[in-house]
């Protein structure tokens, strides 16, 4: 039986897209406003396995000012994915199936964090030390978390508050 035989996975297939035309539908409005130069595309969600987020559809932005939307560590591109899942109201639920993209900076990003996060598992084994990551936003974070998350000689940990929260890996299985 295939997923597309499923009427739970075809009725969430289509609340999918229902957001993903939402969320397309006020770009094309809003960023001709904006005065970038940046046109969007839905796309489907081709990511390898054993990539850690898995978007069933991305919404690729395209044009002239890649490199705007790409400074400060994707700032503005994280910008606009927030305001379009307010706009178009995306719950969480649908919200980690719609991903945002620009010349595959999340992709590489999230690739990135994994590597970083199992060096930095593999420093806290052989030293025994706990190892603390800088402050990052909560989805950055959650990658961090998902790296280790089948690791049994480290766990790890959010701490601080707001902007200033953190991961820290320490040695040991997580105390539940």
């Amino acid at each position: 039986m295939t997923s597309d035989s499923n009427p739970a996975s075809t009725n969430e297939t289509l609340d999918v897209n229902a957001y993903v035309a939402r969320a397309e539908e006020f770009l094309r409005k809003m960023l001709p406003l904006t005065r970038l130069a940046l046109n969007v595309r839905a796309e489907p969600g081709n990511r390898e396995e054993g990539d850690l987020e898995k978007p069933a559809v991305v919404i690729q932005f395209e044009g002239g000012d890649e490199d705007l939307l790409l400074e400060n560590q994707a700032e503005l591109l994280t910008a606009l994915e927030h305001l379009v899942q307010k706009v178009a109201r995306i719950p969480p639920a649908i919200s980690e199936k719609i991903g945002f993209d620009c010349k595959d900076w999340r992709l590489l990003r999230v690739r990135e964090l994994k590597m970083t996060a199992e060096a930095a598992a593999e420093r806290v084994r052989q030293t025994g030390f706990p190892f603390e990551f800088g402050p990052m936003r909560a989805r950055e974070r959650r990658i961090l978390h998902l790296a280790l998350k089948d690791e049994t000689s480290v766990h790890s940990t959010s701490e601080g508050q707001g902007p200033e929260r953190r991961v820290v890996i320490d040695p040991g299985p997580a105390s539940n």
